[in-house]
């Protein structure tokens, strides 16, 4: 019955556990609704059933491509080629692999830090103990990292025309002391008429590029980490509505025109309609980057990214539900390209060579007939020939009619694909919220970075919170919070000690209990 029911890729030796746990569940639910009649019985069966069963069918499938792509791996060093294997499933982690052998994981740690901290120029630190790899340092260019974790560039739609305020300073301020690496600005527009909302965030005027620098200041005065700032054009989802009043919704009044890489409406029936942009439109958003990049660096951004994902301006050429343009813009992909790369160049040549640029791409449209994990290969080799420093993998929201396989961790996959097929950096974003999944990303090589978006809008200090549960002290607190650490360490001890207690475990088995959740 079990095997009828739902089937799984062998390589995760799951088949047989799967058939058994199906059929086991199906028994109970007669036990208990048999009375009722088999359509319910199944009904609840069904219930019960789906969620894991389709957890086990997802990690089969990232094993069996795993598997099926070894030649992507072969590159690695043999230490994380090995780890790799060991987590391909993502349903293996870091956590649960020092449950089954701490002595192999603690070696590795060290492993992957001496290495991070020789690619950083850094000495490696004496101090006893694993740097845990998401703690690990990173240099890009002339920028150094302190960790692996960033805070993703997250709408808050909360500026008005386009002037960051004081908000701004307190939200971004209060990542910046959270431990994190580097914190993302939200997407900042580069025109007026390229903002997503009316509370959208611009850098287009004299008074944006002095907002944005008393919050990079504030970074720089305050805090080891970077800032980094997204720069991007609405195109057809522009003139819309504050997320909390209507997302994707057009505004009631005061629209402004909207163009797209061909003409579109967003939601059918609903959105403005945007129409091609021409010659002239193109040489001016063009310009509107290049000014918004001269007057980043003014502003003192440590780090650039340049948005083509998620359906915005510069996406909706990439992608072919949105360009269907007859011109030496459109057609093939490398045609589509075309026009993305021709503004990356442009940005490039004005922004500072000792700072990186990372470009954010939809690696994954999640629609028949829509760019795929392979075309973003292409696409993210295109912008390495043209001097991309990193892809910020990300996916979908390109179209309405888009179809997402979640779960957590649900967009690494791409970064991996990425990362290792193209051999350039990557950051993983979606659906990573514990200090396992980043430490279990990192060190397998399928990722670069991290970026963290909801944790961190619900615990700024959620870097600091999570190197603590991992029980590892040498994360720098602000030294004004640093009675706050000693007494979070303390108490997370305490809480270890008193389990270890109860359940016959060691303190550093209950804690990876705790972290594998």
């Amino acid at each position: 019955m079990g095997d009828a029911a739902h089937t799984a890729h062998f390589s995760i030796g799951s088949g047989t556990k799967l058939a058994l746990e199906d059929a086991i569940e199906l028994a109970r639910c007669f036990e208990r609704l048999g009375d009722a009649g088999i359509d319910k019985v199944l009904e609840a069966y069904q219930e019960v059933r789906a969620v894991e069963v389709l957890k086990i069918q997802s990690a089969a499938r990232n094993s069996m491509e795993w598997f099926e792509n070894v030649d992507r791996y072969t590159g690695m060093e043999a230490e994380q080629f090995a780890y790799s294997m060991l987590t391909r499933s993502q349903r293996i982690s870091h956590e649960n692999l020092r449950l089954r052998d701490k002595n192999y994981v603690v070696g590795f740690e060290n492993w992957i830090a001496r290495r991070a901290f020789e690619q950083a120029g850094l000495p490696v630190p004496e101090a006893a103990g694993s740097v845990p790899p998401m703690l690990t340092p990173f240099r890009l260019r002339g920028t150094v990292l302190k960790n692996r974790i960033v805070v993703s560039p997250m709408a808050q739609y909360s500026a008005k025309d386009g002037l960051p305020g004081d908000f701004h300073l307190v939200h971004l301020g209060s990542r910046a002391l959270g431990g994190a690496a580097m914190v993302f600005a939200e997407m900042t527009c580069v025109s007026a008429d390229a903002r997503i909302t009316p509370g959208c965030p611009g850098l287009y005027t004299p008074e944006h590029t002095a907002a944005w620098k008393r919050i990079v200041d504030f970074f720089h005065e305050n805090s080891d980490a970077k800032i980094a700032v997204q720069i991007g054009h609405a195109g057809a989802k522009g003139s819309t509505r504050r997320a909390w009043d209507g997302t994707d919704q057009p505004l009631e009044e005061g629209n402004w025109p909207l163009v797209s890489a061909s003409s579109q409406q967003y939601i059918e029936g609903v959105s403005q309609v945007a129409r091609e942009a021409t010659r002239e439109d193109l040489e001016r958003i063009k310009a509107d980057f290049v000014r918004a990049t001269v007057e980043a660096a003014k502003a003192g951004f440590d780090w650039l990214e340049l948005h083509c994902a998620h359906g915005y301006f510069l996406s909706s050429f990439i992608s072919p539900l949105t360009n269907h343009r007859a011109d030496e813009y459109g057609g093939s992909l490398e045609n589509r390209c075309r026009y993305p790369l021709e503004v990356f160049a442009a940005i490039r040549a004005v922004w500072p060579q000792d700072k990186p640029i990372s470009v954010r791409l939809s690696a994954h449209d999640w629609v028949e007939g829509g760019l795929t994990p392979d075309d973003a290969v292409e696409v993210a080799r295109l912008f390495k020939q043209a001097g991309a420093d990193m892809i910020d993998v990300s996916s979908g929201q390109v179209s309405k009619k888009e179809k997402p396989v979640y779960g957590r961790m649900f967009q690494t996959p791409l970064s991996d694909r990425i990362r290792n097929e193209v051999g350039i950096p990557t950051i993983a974003v979606g659906a990573i919220f514990e200090a396992d999944h980043a430490n279990s990303i990192i060190a397998s090589g399928r990722a670069d970075l991290c970026a963290i978006a909801r944790p961190h809008l619900a615990d700024p200090a959620w870097t600091l919170h999570e190197a603590a549960k991992l029980g590892y002290s040498g994360l720098a607190w602000p030294k004004q919070y640093y009675a706050g650490k000693l007494q979070l360490e303390r108490n997370l001890e305490r809480d270890r000690q008193m389990a270890a207690a109860s359940s016959g475990m060691t303190p550093q088995q209950v804690a990876a209990k705790l972290l594998e959740g």
